[in-house]
């Protein structure tokens, strides 16, 4: 009896200080990406995930807000979303960092005008309906605009709209202008014939948030930063497949050939670290913001600008 128990405890022993007692669950890196910043289909078209030592879990959103809800809540681990959308979630105090940034060309964040509108700046706008969604690039735009016009943040009849509705609602005459990103740009333009009367081009940075969840940081940081380094990989591939990856786009969001073309041939997108330029343009964003009482007090970015994956966004 003596024996059975010495042999059982012997055995117990063995297997918690075994390695496969000490075997890490496996890691899943929740992601969320937005049509705009097309993360997963670049990635799935690249191939650069094959060997990853992780998976990864999408999940879709169609604005910044419902994603940065997300964030805020731990749902994600990582998300993809424009300055302003990180910023409003920074400044709620969500346990979330700016990690890396994306950059594109700024005629790729435009106002939309139908085409038979008489409108041609945004002077012509006075009291015109105005699609935005708050905390989203669009409303940052026409803020920009107006302020740089000179006209006051009421010139304009602001509709709050997710995209998606605003995309219907310009064709149909429901809102004289749309504020708004890629590929509802293309889209507009192809096949409606939409015209821009004006971009980020000279109004903003235009800069997009890699943001991470702070308590994700800490418990997956190498899966993290494996992953921004396939990222880097994976625009490397698109911009030397523009049309071949335009078309898989195409098939893969249920887009027209010729509207993802007529995007993706001109994005010009990027991924990098958070270097001097990106924080102060993230800090010009939110002085601007809380000038146009976007948001309710002044924030210093630099509490909220992670540059430890530097290395991993550089290579």
């Amino acid at each position: 009896m003596k024996l059975s128990r010495f042999l059982c405890r012997a055995l117990t022993v063995a297997l918690l200080t075994s390695p496969l007692a000490y075997a890490a669950a496996p890691v899943v890196l929740h992601i969320g990406d937005q049509n705009y910043y097309n993360i997963r289909a670049s990635i799935e078209a690249s191939g650069v995930l094959k060997d990853a030592p992780y998976t990864v879990d999408w999940k879709h959103f169609q604005a910044a807000a419902p994603l940065a809800e997300a964030l805020q809540t731990g749902s994600l681990d990582l998300g993809f979303l424009g300055d302003s959308g990180f910023l409003f979630l920074a400044a709620k105090q969500a346990p979330v960092k700016l990690i890396g940034v994306s950059r594109q060309n700024p005629d790729t964040i435009a106002l939309l005008v139908p085409k038979d509108s008489p409108v041609k700046t945004i002077a012509d706008l006075k009291g015109k309906k105005v699609a935005y969604w708050p905390g989203a690039w669009s409303q940052q735009l026409t803020l920009r605009a107006l302020e740089q016009g000179g006209l006051p943040e009421n010139y304009v009849d602001f509709v709050k709209l997710m995209p998606i509705d605003a995309a219907a609602a310009l064709p149909q005459g429901s809102i004289d202008a749309f504020p708004v990103w890629e590929p509802y740009i293309s889209q507009q333009i192809v096949f409606s014939g939409a015209r821009p009367i004006l971009t980020a081009k000279n109004l903003m940075p235009g800069l997009s948030a890699i943001a991470a969840s702070t308590p994700s940081i800490d418990s997956k940081r190498a899966a993290i930063a494996d992953f921004l380094g396939r990222l880097k990989q994976a625009r490397a591939w698109v911009d030397n497949h523009t049309d071949e990856y335009a078309d898989l786009w195409a098939k893969k969001a249920n887009l027209d050939q010729q509207v993802s073309r007529h995007w993706l041939r001109q994005a010009h997108m990027s991924v990098g670290p958070v270097d001097q330029q990106a924080a102060a343009d993230l800090q010009s964003t939110a002085d601007f913001l809380f000038k146009v009482k976007a948001l309710p007090a002044p924030l210093a970015t630099a509490g909220i600008i992670d540059t430890s994956f530097q290395q991993a966004l550089t290579h």
